[in-house]
């Protein structure tokens, strides 16, 4: 059977955009507990705290506020917190520990692609599910995770073609944290630009450790790499507190927005919270979300949070509304399967829509990803966004990249009977996990 790569992608948007097919009660709930346990698992020390600490905040102040509500299937949300603490390998202990030990019937947890990565073996060992809230490399469709956050094409590649069309960008430097989701995504954005006729002499690409705070060489290079009379951009998938002082060296270097700007795709609202952002004005970021959105939903959110917390200065970012757009869904499923069951909720996921915070609805579909609008932020002094650009719709996530050769025939499809994380539409087979 050999089908279509774009029609088989309709068929699959038509039919999860639908309202979707209710499952109705399927089985009572598992759990006779007098409390449904929600596992969090996000690093509050070490290298990522900086981006984290702010996620286990937000997964709290949605528990207490679903509780509000009468809770869910008319128990209590109990919050059971641990911390891996920006250690990929206890990222997989902790999570076999809430699973195991402390019997959650969901996880909501990771930023790094190398911490999922760490734990996927163990959620698909025990059957439970992982809602991850951070945009993320693609190449992957695992049946016990929701990627909440956004897929290559719902970020990185926007944010080029924005960069090509709007600042005439000829130069490219990429330059990322050394683990799997800068180096992938670099690799698609590498195809992206030279399928685009860019020169291979007209990228540049280079990695640091995690953490890494001397930036002073590096910097000069990508000054250097820029003088050479084409207009140069940074692609920065630097992560957690490595952006600290990269952005503080540009600054240090006088490398201004206007002659090379930096787009970032993990830098937000928290990152900038703790720096001057005066030399920065003008760098841009790519999210599917910012607090400097006005919509009535997102306005809410922001009150909500601000009291939540206690703190008036506190900021919102796009991986919070990930968590929440991912919680929302979690609830509206488990209460149309009328259980906590894995297998149940998996299912009952599908189609499920919910308001985003940016205006609109995000739907799961059956790739276990979502839909997202496309911003692009200018950085402004106060440490908020511009939005200066963004797509006129939803954007529905490619799990598997067009660009690269062994990805351009796959799609997901977590429906029966297909149930295939990479359906390979060539050759109608599909190829195992997922992963």
């Amino acid at each position: 059977m050999v089908m279509d790569r774009g029609m088989v992608r309709r068929t699959v948007l038509a039919a999860t955009l639908g309202a979707g097919v209710a499952l109705g009660n399927m089985m009572p709930a598992a759990a006779q507990d007098d409390t449904i346990k929600v596992g969090i698992l996000h690093s509050l020390s070490g290298t990522m705290a900086i981006s984290e600490t702010t996620l286990k905040d937000v997964m709290l102040m949605l528990i207490e506020e679903q509780n509000k509500k009468g809770g869910l299937l008319g128990k209590q949300l109990e919050a059971v917190v641990v911390d891996p603490a920006s250690d990929w390998p206890l990222f997989a202990e902790k999570a076999r520990e809430l699973i195991s030990q402390d019997k959650v019937a969901v996880v909501f947890g990771c930023w790094t692609s190398v911490s999922r990565k760490s734990v996927l073996p163990v959620f698909e060992e025990l059957n439970s599910l992982l809602f991850y809230p951070v945009q993320y490399e693609g190449e992957e469709s695992q049946r016990n995770i929701f990627y909440t956050g956004a897929a290559p094409n719902q970020q990185a590649i926007p944010a080029v073609d924005y960069l090509m069309d709007a600042e005439g960008v000829e130069r490219w430097v990429l330059a990322g944290t050394d683990y799997v989701y800068p180096r992938t995504t670099n690799k698609i954005l590498e195809a992206y630009l030279k399928a685009k006729g860019v020169a291979e002499e007209d990228i540049m690409i280079n990695y640091t450790p995690f953490g890494h705070s001397d930036w002073q060489t590096i910097v000069s290079d990508i000054k250097a790499f820029g003088s050479a009379g084409k207009k140069t951009a940074v692609v920065s998938t630097i992560n957690g507190d490595a952006n600290v002082p990269f952005y503080k060296e540009l600054g240090n270097q006088g490398i201004k927005a206007e002659d090379i700007p930096v787009v970032a795709f993990s830098v937000g609202e928290e990152e900038l919270a703790g720096i001057d952002t005066g030399p920065l004005v003008g760098h841009l970021a790519a999210w599917n979300y910012f607090q400097s959105v006005e919509d009535p939903a997102n306005e809410e959110f922001i009150a909500t949070w601000k009291e939540f917390t206690g703190n008036p200065d506190r900021v919102t970012n796009d991986p919070m509304e990930a968590h929440v757009i991912g919680f929302n869904m979690w609830v509206k499923a488990v209460e149309k399967a009328g259980t906590t069951d894995p297998d149940a909720v998996i299912d009952a996921m599908i189609g499920v829509t919910v308001p985003n915070l940016t205006g609109g609805y995000s739907a799961m579909m059956p790739n276990h990803h979502i839909t997202k609008p496309v911003l692009i932020g200018e950085i402004q002094d106060d440490g908020q966004f511009e939005v200066v650009w963004e797509t006129p719709g939803l954007v529905p996530g490619d799990e598997w990249s067009d660009y690269l050769p062994d990805s351009k025939d796959l799609i997901s499809d977590w429906r029966a009977p297909m149930s295939c994380g990479n359906f390979n539409v060539a050759t109608g087979k599909c190829g195992g996990k997922g992963t």
